[in-house]
């Protein structure tokens, strides 16, 4: 029986081509592997052929003779010198091999997952920034996110910290809706829980996105480098205010830039309004107020909510009373309308007979209010006239008479606001986690950063009349009687309290307070007898006590007292 010859493999002419590649690069991978040390001393002589060239080029013309007469003497000494020439060739050799290694590249550029995300937000941000009519559009579906993206930083984590986005020239870049859109865009793509600084470049169409390091909360209640007047409200970057100042934080020494509150005749914006939730730190605000303000001028603190929370200031010196039930806080108030017109009628007959104003009416007095609208719900039920009228004057002529009034409440509360606090109040702060919208209700302006949702106490937003918003941390100021704070807070606000006041002399003190020799006391309804308020007989120019002052004041009547000095409010029981 025949064998039947076995089957050939047939072989294409493709097959035979990849055979043939293989061979060739096996081929060569083992030539590289051998000729390896020659190629590097050839890609190394290359090199030193090359920066010889570039130095000799660089060589002035009439310095070229010398340098060459110096070469060729050190080849000469080399040629002469026992085994010079071999000693030379292996030292140009080694010198070659050292300049041709391989070096590892450095990377530069994003990796695989930045590349990735880099991508996933120039895809979102199609449908904002092209058109169909554009023919050549910096952002399309599939597009180089390269064109449109540069600058990028990452994070550990893998997150954007930094980015600069090129958009085309016909996005409506000066309408807030449009640009609300791309940062809330950007906010959600780039990751949440950060708070991110965007600054629209309109003439280069550009847009610079990053990543604001959290403000420090360590700083505590201190003595600032200030001039009388003015207030540190709190701290904020660096690259938004002209200044810093010296602070303690923790133990050690460092310069931080403030968000300073001009206050007194020359401020122009004389009154000041925190508005936040419970727990955000309005009170802190208060507080960091009254200790900034004691040392220069005097404190008169109303607080609506009966907390406690000032009990720290009780009695000290320069605060004149500390009100926290409602009869209290109306005869304070009241007392403070009647200070405020008091001196403006003092510095006016001072400026009509060519002198200066009085010591008394140019100390500074700090109206305090905290929680209005509470007072304002207790005095309609009680039937009694609603404390906020009674700020009417102090908001209204305070500026000259050197009366400055800071009123603190929270968001729940702000309709209950009457619209006098609201148009006086031009400084304005806003704290705590806070969306867009309630920001700008308060401020007049939308943040310039994207608020987060987790803040700590005294963290927001400041804005001084017009100018720009700028981010806020208040200094910690605790309760130094609240035993859950911070030991080293508590005890830096216990250091800045003044002395106590002696008893016998807390009703009258003679270094503010001249003998007057008549005054009318008004007694206060519902408050216990001993109660009374001191105000002073005065006439008030221009009718109503609520209206400005205009024109010349008429001089009192024969025999009509004139008060020269403040007298402090009693606290009330």
């Amino acid at each position: 029986m025949a064998r039947r010859p076995l089957p050939r493999m047939t072989i294409s002419g493709n097959d035979r081509i990849a055979r043939s590649r293989e061979l060739a690069r096996t081929a060569a991978d083992n030539a590289t592997d051998v000729l390896h040390p020659l190629i590097t001393i050839s890609r190394g002589l290359r090199l030193l052929a090359a920066a010889g060239l570039r130095k000799w080029a660089d060589t002035p013309k009439d310095r070229r003779g010398p340098s060459l007469f110096l070469a060729a003497v050190c080849v000469l000494a080399v040629a002469l010198a026992p085994y010079g020439p071999l000693l030379g060739l292996i030292g140009l050799m080694g010198v070659a091999a050292w300049k041709g290694r391989e070096r590892t590249p450095v990377r530069t550029g994003p990796d695989e997952s930045q590349v990735a995300r880099l991508q996933a937000l120039h895809d979102a941000l199609v449908p904002y920034f092209s058109v169909p009519e554009d023919p050549s559009p910096l952002f399309a579906h599939g597009g180089a996110w390269a064109k449109a993206f540069s600058d990028p930083e990452f994070d550990g984590d893998g997150r954007l910290t930094r980015l600069r986005v090129k958009y085309p020239a016909y996005f409506p870049d000066g309408e807030a809706e449009a640009r609300a859109r791309i940062e809330q865009l950007l906010h959600a793509k780039s990751g949440r829980g950060r708070e991110y600084l965007f600054a629209w470049e309109e003439e280069a169409n550009q847009l610079l996105m990053s990543v604001l390091p959290p403000l420090p909360t360590t700083i505590a209640a201190q003595r600032f480098v200030t001039t009388p007047g003015e207030l540190v409200l709190g701290f904020t970057d660096p690259d938004s205010v002209q200044r810093t100042v010296p602070v303690r934080d923790g133990d050690a020494t460092r310069d931080a830039p403030p968000v300073v509150w001009r206050t007194g005749p020359r401020s122009t914006e004389p009154h000041l309004l925190a508005v936040g939730h419970p727990g955000t730190g309005t009170t802190s605000l208060l507080r960091s107020i009254a200790l900034q303000a004691l040392p220069y001028g005097d404190v008169l603190i109303v607080e609506g909510s009966g907390m406690g929370e000032y009990a720290c200031l009780t009695g000290r010196d320069g605060v004149l009373a500390v009100e926290c039930g409602l009869a209290g806080a109306l005869a304070g108030l009241e007392w403070a309308a009647h200070e405020t017109e008091r001196r403006l009628i003092a510095a006016n007959r001072a400026r009509q007979a060519g002198q200066p104003a009085p010591e008394d009416a140019r100390r500074p007095l700090f109206i305090l209010v905290d929680r209005p609208s509470v007072l304002s719900h207790l005095s309609a039920a009680d039937g009694r006239p609603d404390p906020q009228q009674l700020l009417q004057v102090p908001l209204r002529h305070g500026r000259a008479a050197h009366v400055t009034v800071v009123v603190a409440d929270q968001f729940d509360s702000l309709e209950f606001l009457n619209e006098t606090v609201r148009t006086h109040t031009r400084a304005r702060l806003v704290l705590g986690p806070a969306t867009p919208e309630q920001v700008k209700s308060v401020l007049g302006a939308p943040p310039h950063t994207t608020p987060t949702a987790d803040v700590p106490p005294g963290r927001g937003y400041a804005r001084m009349g017009t100018g720009a918003v700028l981010r806020l941390q208040v200094p910690s100021t605790p309760d130094p009687y609240d035993e859950a704070a911070s030991e080293a807070h508590r005890q830096a606000v216990l250091d800045l309290l003044p002395q106590r006041q002696n008893t016998e002399d807390a009703g009258a003190p003679e270094d503010r307070q001249a003998e007057e020799p008549r005054t009318e006391q008004v007694a206060v309804s519902a408050a216990p007898a001993d109660t009374v308020l001191t105000v002073p007989r005065e006439e008030v120019p221009a009718g109503a006590a609520g209206e400005p002052l205009t024109g010349p004041v008429p001089e009192p009547a024969a025999g009509a007292p004139v008060r020269t000095a403040s007298a402090p409010v009693p606290a009330e029981g």
